[in-house]
């Protein structure tokens, strides 16, 4: 099933346009699972899966935080794209970006071997980048349009605007399945960025932790006809309780993921001005 497919009938069935960002740090992980578990990131992340999946339209780990920790955590990541729901986009987040004979081996790998949904990929390197990721048509490509970070300004933000090159670009290609990620910390650019792209799904980092303002996002970056947006949380989901030692960190998640869905739902229906709290069980 191709992902556009496989994000709309989830959104669907789920009434969802939450993605949850699985950035499993094992340094605030909740000490009792390197106590008691040979692979605690792999526990952390079942039990936030447990407590979350009924709520989001997909799911993005972070490579990063996995190849961290070896041999050991790209087991966890295996496990985790094996157990998380087959009907559940998996989205991995590694930001890549190089020549062709190169970005040919990090698809295979990312796309047959690890058998993901989607990557997040940077162009900066041009077609040379997209090109082999093009081939497997029932992938998605989520391009590094205007990322949520401060230093966006040094490159993608700054007084040429490669954002919008990047943009113009991904018309010019003209494919279905390339997708953008515009953080929602962007709050003047987003607008724009959507008038660029009507009809290209955006991966909405932020949200949470980032401070991003949901109003905003909702109110500029959703399409006309589909809402084609994804909105991601991470460390505002996976890490909702301030209790790092917290037993029930997922029941925490998984009501974080709820809140945050009912806004985002709220906002599509007529607006919402609610404001988030702290939940620790």
């Amino acid at each position: 099933m191709k992902f556009i497919e496989k994000y709309r009938k989830i959104s669907k069935k789920n009434n969802s346009l939450l993605c949850v960002g699985l950035d499993s740090d094992i340094s605030k992980i909740p000490s009792f699972l390197k106590e008691n578990f040979d692979n605690p990131i792999w526990e952390f992340n079942k039990r936030i899966i447990d407590a979350t999946f009924k709520y989001v339209a997909a799911y993005k780990p972070n490579f990063a935080f996995y190849i961290s920790q070896g041999e050991k955590g790209i087991v966890a990541l295996k496990k985790t794209i094996s157990y998380i729901p087959s009907d559940i986009p998996i989205i991995l987040d590694v930001k890549i970006g190089d020549i062709g004979n190169t970005m040919t081996q990090y698809a295979k790998a990312y796309f047959e071997e690890l058998n993901v949904d989607a990557i997040t990929a940077n162009p900066l390197m041009g077609f040379d980048v997209i090109e082999p990721l093009l081939k497997y048509q029932d992938k998605y490509i989520f391009l590094l349009v205007l990322t949520s970070n401060k230093s966006n300004i040094d490159f993608l933000n700054n007084d040429k605007k490669l954002y919008l090159t990047i943009c113009e670009k991904i018309k010019e290609w003209g494919k279905d399945n390339i997708g953008a990620v515009v953080g929602a910390t962007n709050d003047k650019e987003i607008k724009g960025i959507r008038d660029l792209l009507p009809d290209s799904i955006f991966l909405i980092p932020g949200i949470g932790a980032q401070g991003g303002d949901l109003d905003i996002v909702m109110k500029n970056a959703v399409g006309k006809d589909e809402p084609n947006i994804l909105i991601n949380s991470s460390r505002g989901i996976i890490y909702a309780c301030s209790d790092k030692e917290s037993k029930y960190f997922a029941k925490s998640a998984g009501h974080a993921a709820k809140e945050l869905l009912q806004k985002i739902n709220e906002y599509l229906d007529a607006g919402s001005d609610l404001k988030s709290e702290p939940h620790c069980f």
